[in-house]
C-alpha cells in the first residue's frame, strides 16, 4: 500500500509575502498538493508501484498509467518547489553554484533572463527548471506535472531549481501577469537549498 503524505511546509503560509500571498500559498499547499498526494495513493493502490520510492516511480514513469504520471509528478514537483523558497530569500547564489551559472550562462543576470524566458515560454501549465546534466547546468521546461527526472522528458537531468507556472500558483495575486510573478519569485528563492541540491547532483 502506497502511503505518500503531504510533506510539512517549511514555513508559515504568509512567510513569502508580499511576493507570494498567504491565500495562494494555503490553497496551493492544502488543496492542490494534497489532491496530488491523495490521487497518487489511489492510483498506485494494488499496483506494482505500491511501496516504491517516489523517485523510482518518477524515473520509470513510462511504465505507469497517466494518473500516476500526473499525480506523482505533482507530488514530487511541489515537494521540491516548497523547499526551494524561503522567507527573506532571494539575492544571488554564491560559491560553486554562482561559478557554474557564470560559466554556463555568462552571468547571473543572463541566467535569470534565460530561466525567465523558459518560464514565460511554457504554453499553458507547467514548470521551468535548472538541471544538472552530465555535470553541466541547463535550463528546460516541462508541461503539466512532468519533470526532468522522468524517462519521457525531452531534456533529462537532476533538478536543482524550479518554478511552478500553473495559473493556480499565481492567479489570485497576479491574475494573468505571469511575468510579474516570475520577476517577484526571485525574491524568495532559497539559494542554500539550490547549493545543496547542486552538490548532490554533481
Amino acid at each position: 500500500m502506497s502511503n505518500f503524505e503531504l510533506p510539512k511546509l517549511p514555513y508559515e503560509y504568509d512567510a513569502l509575502e508580499p511576493y507570494i500571498d498567504k491565500q495562494t500559498m494555503e490553497i496551493h499547499y492544502t488543496k492542490h498538493h494534497q489532491a496530488y498526494v491523495t490521487n497518487l495513493n489511489k492510483a498506485l493502490e494494488g499496483s506494482e508501484g505500491a511501496g516504491k520510492a517516489l523517485e523510482d516511480i518518477i524515473k520509470n514513469i513510462s511504465k505507469y498509467p497517466v494518473s500516476v504520471r500526473n499525480n506523482g509528478g505533482g507530488h514530487f514537483n511541489h515537494s521540491l518547489f516548497w523547499s526551494l523558497m524561503k522567507k527573506n530569500g532571494g539575492g544571488s547564489p554564491t560559491g560553486d553554484v554562482l561559478k557554474e551559472i557564470n560559466s554556463s550562462f555568462g552571468s547571473f543576470d543572463e541566467f535569470k533572463k534565460q530561466f525567465g524566458a523558459a518560464a514565460m515560454g511554457r504554453f499553458g501549465s507547467g514548470w521551468a527548471w535548472l538541471i544538472v546534466n552530465n555535470n553541466k547546468l541547463e535550463i528546460t521546461s516541462t508541461p503539466n506535472q512532468d519533470n526532468p527526472l522522468m524517462d519521457i522528458a525531452e531534456k533529462k537531468g537532476s533538478p536543482i531549481l524550479a518554478i511552478d507556472v500553473w495559473e493556480h500558483a499565481y492567479y489570485l495575486k497576479y491574475q494573468n501577469k505571469r511575468a510579474d510573478y516570475v520577476e517577484n519569485w526571485w525574491n524568495v528563492v532559497n539559494w542554500d537549498e539550490v547549493a545543496k541540491l547542486y552538490s548532490q547532483a554533481k
